[in-house]
């Protein structure tokens, strides 16, 4: 007979599961067992906070289900960012955890029980807050049905985190013989999804607006990164000479360097793509949610439903005319919608002499005259334009959250799609350090990491993770030594100041290498030499802490509703 455990691993490995990001504990303990004689990777950072970031990005980037283990009480809480990030920012991922039960004495004072029961608090609905849905199964058969279920909703529709809670018996048992229910299918089988498309009538409708339209604009959002829909994109676009715009995290859904691309839009992205959107007659809006940092906090100048035609292609027919009203709506796939909407060109004979245009026009927001600035500290448009200068089209990029990230996605010019990743879903801090380890460790791809002082402390101790295996990103401190954006919004605030950590030493310690970069003048040189080496490397590069990141890059759009800060 074969324990619940080992049958577990069996599924994992039918499902093609390469990587296991998490941190022994409870009952999680009997399934890393299970996994000693497995060609999965098992990934074991220092918490399970960075090992949910990792398996997170790891879904986001691979599109299939990143996988977390750990122990039920640390798992709903410091691993709960990983499954929120992937939550808001759709991406597949499926955290096996455990409850943390003893059996007879959970009645007895319980310590770590989880289940909710008898005085212990509840993992459960901490799960229903965080995750699509989540299973608590209490039978061998339950167990593996539920684990299978899991992997199938991760990625069913919008794709997002699940969650299995290991019941303290199950796990440890043997698989019944007799055909007990719940009946068990192969978990092919049991995880298999089907791709939903949108009307033909919607089709047409939509696809007339665009041949008609003198001055179309598209807005991609991260839905085109989830589908993989990066060919029907730059199709549509060419095919309706459509300029492209993107969300925040639909940035790199196309190369920023593509002839019809014009930038990001929102609160403080491109000014370019801002005024884009809002000069367009007609707007095909994909894969995004419109959130407020995307609409500029709902500034009625900037898109118009009474002024403009929206076309809305969303997986999920709650998004469709959330926002704004739609005038068609494009329920399905992004990467079927689009396609979808290619072919319908035929129909037609559109064609502008606009978009290229504009789109140039639009391009030139990711240049400042403070990119070539010589100032000491240094100017974080210079530090990013450094950054630049070292990305190429097989070098991922990870930013964190603060004021790095807006300076990021304003002067880093992607050069091909899928490269740049940004914590945007819930947008915590700490996010770009595990996620590039992740990245380094699941690809052969070069990986730069970009935080502020404050987001790279939190998770430093990646640093060793990537040691440990052996990969060698580049992490970019962008240093004001505070919390930037929280002290630039009020520096009356307590506790916005750190003192001068050395990121040098604490790199060195961890096995790794590490550098300061005070003047311009070697930047470059620093930038380069980092990525080239074979260990990681931690470049400290000290920015002018009095260069305000919201009177630079805030939008005249935002600035139009006060400038309400998030």
């Amino acid at each position: 007979m074969t324990k619940v455990s080992t049958e577990i691993v069996r599924t994992l490995e039918c499902l093609d599961v390469e990587y296991l990001f998490g941190y022994p504990g409870g009952r999680a303990i009997e399934l890393l067992e299970a996994l000693a004689g497995s060609d999965i990777e098992v990934v074991r950072p220092r918490d399970e906070r960075e090992a949910s970031v990792m398996a997170e990005m790891y879904g986001r980037l691979h599109r299939k289900p990143g996988v977390l283990t750990g122990q039920g009480p640390w798992i709903g809480s410091i691993g709960a960012i990983g499954q929120m990030e992937a939550r808001l920012g759709s991406s597949p991922m499926v955290a096996i955890t455990e409850a943390s039960e003893r059996g007879d004495y959970s009645t007895l004072a319980p310590y770590q029980q989880a289940r909710g029961d008898y005085g212990g608090f509840a993992l459960p609905k901490i799960l229903d807050g965080i995750t699509k849905e989540w299973w608590f199964p209490r039978t061998p058969n339950e167990t593996l049905r539920s684990t299978q279920l899991a992997f199938k909703h991760a990625t069913a529709g919008r794709p997002g985190p699940t969650a299995v809670v290991l019941d303290g018996d199950a796990v440890t048992a043997e698989i019944p013989e007799t055909d007990e229910p719940p009946t068990l299918w192969s978990p092919e089988e049991q995880t298999q999804n089907w791709e939903s498309s949108p009307t033909a009538t919607d089709v047409e409708r939509a696809a007339d607006h665009l041949a008609n339209a003198e001055r179309p604009v598209i807005v991609a959002g991260n839905g085109v990164h989830a589908a993989g829909a990066y060919d029907e994109l730059e199709a549509v676009a060419e095919t309706y000479d459509a300029v492209v715009t993107t969300s925040y995290l639909g940035k790199s859904t196309i190369a920023e360097t593509h002839d019809l691309a014009a930038g990001v839009i929102g609160s403080f992205g491109h000014e370019g793509a801002n005024q884009a959107v809002s000069e367009a007659d007609v707007l095909l809006v994909v894969g995004c949610r419109l959130n407020p940092m995307d609409t500029n906090w709902g500034a009625t100048s900037f898109i118009r439903p009474d002024e403009q035609t929206i076309l809305h292609a969303d997986v999920d027919t709650r998004n469709a005319g959330w926002v704004y009203p739609a005038d068609v709506g494009l329920i399905g796939d992004a990467k079927q919608s689009l396609a979808l909407l290619g072919q319908a060109a035929e129909a037609f004979a559109p064609g502008n002499d606009w978009a290229r245009e504009r789109a140039s026009d639009a391009r030139e927001s990711f240049r400042a005259p403070e990119c070539d600035a010589d100032d000491e500290p240094i100017l974080p448009q210079r530090a990013v334009a450094a950054i630049d200068e070292i990305v190429d089209e097989n070098t991922l990029v990870t930013a964190d959250s603060g004021n790095n990230r807006f300076w990021l996605l304003n002067y880093l010019q992607t050069p091909a799609r899928r490269t740049y990743f940004g914590s945007g879903g819930v947008g915590g801090m700490g996010w770009a350090g595990p996620a590039a380890v992740s990245a380094a460790i699941t690809t052969d791809r070069d990986v730069v990491a970009v935080a502020g002082d404050g987001g790279f402390t939190m998770t430093m101790t990646c640093i060793e993770t990537a040691v440990e295996y052996g990969v060698a990103p580049t992490f970019v401190v962008l240093n004001d030594t505070s919390l930037g954006m929280v002290r630039q919004m009020d520096d009356e605030i307590p506790g916005v100041d750190f003192h001068d950590t050395d990121f040098v030493q604490v790199a060195e310690g961890f096995g790794a290498e590490g550098m300061r970069v005070r003047s311009p003048e070697n930047l470059a040189e620093r930038l380069e030499s980092a990525k080239a080496a074979d260990v990681p490397t931690v470049v400290d590069v000290r920015i002018d802490r009095d260069e305000e990141m919201v009177d630079t890059l805030q939008s005249s759009f935002y600035e139009e509703v006060g400038g309400l800060h998030e």
